[in-house]
């Protein structure tokens, strides 16, 4: 491992927080995949899979900025082992509702309950701001966390697509439950590294979302989150169309793999500038290389066209989180990291449906189409939206972002 990434976990309890936050995460990729293959498994049912999953996905955006609201306040103790009961005991429910053969509502019950999930990434990357912020380690340490998710969709999806179909249909999304369990669990058990909580009176109340900059980061990640959605649904469509659909995996993990690779080496760089304009560079850079998309015809061009394609997301992700990290009032960091993974959920819900509707009247080629009118649509809101993120966030006056992270500037 290069020494930045080293010298991260040189704190006392860095890596066992980091360890436990990759399992804790693994359902994040694992879950819906799992829920859409159990399901059409048991009942041959698609159309009821596909529902279930976006309930899931929207329920989890619906709920999760709330918890991360409340972990602001009361600590991640207090908060996230409860919510991970709930949403532990909706997913028995779900699997025991799927597996008995009990009425659909019951099924979407369960689903919504699962929306309880913390967000674990979150939750991770607040630990890091606790230790390292202010210091060029932190733009490291979102770098490493970038790369971790990447890791995550990639392994998660194939461990529980894998499992489902070659052992039992409730085996896929059992194992991303078992994963939520130890992942928070030991996760919460970590004190020393847990963030100091910020109770109402001296937080002053009100959502992060009412940061002027969290909300064009917010819009610009719905769109940005459409091109996932759409990618992942097209690509599977256009695999089948040219009679290798078990090859879609190992194209979208080369999406995937891109952007690892990119979150690697953004890691070691310390780039001059303001991050607001790296921000929508990285905005631009993911909407036009959904074009090449739209021209390649066979699987080799549309591998090597998502490798280079996943090179700008990484940098994109760890520059919004540097982003969030300087506007959004330190009292509602988690809150305000967790409603960007919002915007990104709902963006991948209604780009996969919009995808599937486009594929289902005009084919998969046409289907790509769906990524490059996101990508334009997130261009347009990071300019419109441009330059609520060059204002200083209020209270953090003599603080700027040099080299990538925010560093105190203090005059003499």
């Amino acid at each position: 491992m290069p020494s930045p990434y080293r010298a991260l976990f040189a704190q006392p309890g860095t890596r066992a927080f980091s360890t436990a936050g990759f399992l804790g995460r693994l359902p994040m990729s694992m879950m819906g995949i799992g829920v859409v293959t159990m399901v059409s498994q048991l009942t041959g049912r698609y159309g009821l899979a596909g529902a279930l999953s976006a309930t899931l996905a929207l329920s989890a955006a619906a709920i999760g900025p709330q918890i991360s609201r409340l972990v602001d306040r009361h600590g991640q103790r207090r908060v996230l082992r409860p919510a991970a009961l709930v949403a532990l005991t909706s997913a028995a429910g779900l699997l025991l509702a799927a597996h008995r053969r009990w009425p659909d509502w019951l099924l979407f019950v369960c689903a919504g309950g699962i929306g309880s999930v913390p967000s674990v990434g979150a939750m991770v990357r607040a630990r890091w701001a606790a230790l390292y912020r202010g210091t060029p380690k932190l733009h490291t340490a979102y770098s490493f966390e970038s790369v971790v998710d990447e890791v995550c969709f990639i392994v998660g999806p194939i461990a529980s697509i894998g499992l489902s179909t070659a052992w039992f249909p409730e085996a896929g999304p059992l194992l991303a439950a078992s994963f939520l369990a130890v992942g928070v669990f030991w996760l919460t058990a970590q004190r020393a590294t847990e963030p100091e909580p910020h109770p109402r009176a001296r937080d002053g109340g009100g959502s992060a979302l009412r940061s002027g900059a969290l909300q064009v980061l917010v819009a610009t990640f719905m769109a940005t989150g459409a091109i996932f959605g759409a990618v992942d649904v097209v690509t599977v469509a256009f695999a089948d169309e040219h009679g290798h659909k078990a090859a879609a995996s190992v194209v979208l993990a080369l999406y995937a793999a891109g952007s690892c690779a990119a979150g690697v080496v953004f890691g070691l760089l310390r780039l001059a500038g303001a991050p607001e304009r790296r921000w929508l560079l990285g905005v631009t850079a993911m909407a036009v290389s959904m074009i090449p998309l739209l021209l390649v015809g066979n699987l080799p061009l549309l591998a090597v066209a998502l490798f280079v394609a996943g090179l700008s997301i990484a940098p994109t992700m760890v520059t919004t989180m540097s982003l969030v990290e300087e506007h959004v009032p330190r009292a509602r960091l988690t809150e305000g990291m967790t409603w960007v993974s919002t915007g990104l959920a709902v963006g991948i819900a209604l780009g996969s449906s919009v995808a599937g509707r486009v594929i289902d009247s005009a084919g998969a080629h046409a289907g790509y189409g769906v990524p490059a009118v996101s990508g334009a649509v997130a261009v347009v809101v990071g300019f419109l939206g441009y330059r609520r993120l060059r204002r200083p966030a209020a209270g953090r006056g003599g603080t700027v972002e040099q080299h990538g992270e925010r560093t105190e500037r203090h005059v003499a």
